[in-house]
């Protein structure tokens, strides 16, 4: 196989297609394939799975992770003094905190009143001591290779928060069980399901989706070509 890198395809007919094709319920799988090549390469692998309650759950790798309480970690590294692995248990057993928020697709589609519990980033990064120099965090997917960052700042904002819960239920599968990141604030190609790996870094990276052309900054109704 070729080690080709990936064309850029305008971000607009991207997501013209995918508001399109990906909000309709009904697009089977052999008339998706058939767009699909001429809109990104990987845009065959992410027809929505499992429509439900509002919400379309794709994946990038055609399979969801799977999660396995005894033996799941997430792993705080990088730039910090004293680098963490916090199983399931420990990471609930930090302040629990719970908010109502909307959740916002860039394709198009919103869930409101979508009730989470979990933690807030602080309670987590604190015990490992991030480097004051070091600017931004990575969040690292068990769907490889997802990968997205947020700077500390953004990271910081009052309702970010490291997710276990949804609407009173721990986080099934398919909404990136055991842990996930919500940042209402952004769309939700920045909130990284199936989360295991935090690093803190010195500076934003190029993240899965914005290496298509996606906005580092994924700001609701102020970025990817929308207007608020």
């Amino acid at each position: 196989m070729d080690d080709a890198q990936p064309r850029r395809y305008g971000r607009a007919v991207f997501l013209a297609t995918l508001g399109g094709g990906l909000s309709s319920l009904w697009w089977a799988k052999a008339a998706w394939n058939s767009i699909s090549g001429t809109v990104s390469p990987v845009a065959g692998d992410i027809v929505p799975l499992l429509p439900t309650q509002g919400w379309r759950i794709y994946t990038i790798s055609g399979h969801m992770p799977t999660f396995d309480p005894a033996a799941w970690r997430l792993t705080v590294g990088g730039r910090v003094e004293k680098p963490l692995a916090l199983s399931y248990g420990e990471l609930r057993d930090l302040p629990r905190v719970e908010q109502i928020s909307t959740f916002h697709c860039v394709t198009g589609w919103t869930v409101k009143n979508v009730h989470w519990a979990g933690v807030r980033m602080h309670d987590v990064l604190g015990q490992a001591g991030p480097h004051p120099q070091a600017h931004a965090l990575q969040f690292v997917s068990a769907e490889e290779p997802y990968v997205d960052y947020l700077t500390t700042k953004q990271a910081s904002l009052h309702d970010v928060m490291l997710a276990y819960e949804m609407d009173g239920k721990p986080l099934s599968r398919a909404h990136g069980a055991p842990v996930r990141l919500v940042i209402p604030e952004m769309y939700g190609y920045k909130n990284v399901k199936w989360l295991k790996a935090i690093n803190v870094v010195d500076q934003v990276g190029v993240g899965y989706w914005e290496q298509y052309g996606y906005d580092n900054d994924a700001w609701v109704g102020r970025s990817n070509g929308y207007q608020s």
